[in-house]
């Protein structure tokens, strides 16, 4: 691949940081929230909670999620959020995250649709850059 074009597919990306401020929007609500960046998840996540709040759905599929707990079945839902300034709709599982510090987890699913990952960047913490040590 040339340099050329390499610059050009970044150019056509948008930077994200860590945590990222987003929208999550429904047919009859919206919500503004911090959610968390994870390259190493392959779906994004909801909060069961947040998302009966949203009155999110229909239930499009399930899944099965592994994870340091196990394996568990989740429903799917398909949401419409806002990163960046950019708007799209892809398939959040619905998980129990109220012990978690964000609601929404932000994975593979969506972050492939045009989103390159900043580890210095956090939007919970603006102007602190993260230590490159």
């Amino acid at each position: 691949m040339s340099e050329k074009k390499s610059i050009e597919e970044l150019n056509n990306r948008t930077i994200v940081g860590l945590t990222e401020k987003i929208t999550i929007k429904s047919d009859s609500n919206k919500k503004e929230l911090i959610a968390r960046i994870d390259t190493g998840a392959t779906k994004s996540s909801i909060d069961l909670t947040l998302a009966s709040e949203l009155k999110l759905g229909p239930v499009v599929d399930s899944r099965l999620i592994k994870s340091a707990h196990g394996t568990k079945l989740r429903p799917v839902v398909q949401v419409e959020v806002t990163i960046c300034g950019r708007t799209l709709r892809g398939k959040f599982t619905l998980a129990d995250r109220n012990h978690m510090k964000y609601p929404v987890l932000i994975g593979q699913n969506i972050l492939k649709k045009g989103f390159l990952i900043d580890p210095t960047r956090r939007a919970d913490k603006p102007g602190k850059k993260v230590d490159k040590k």
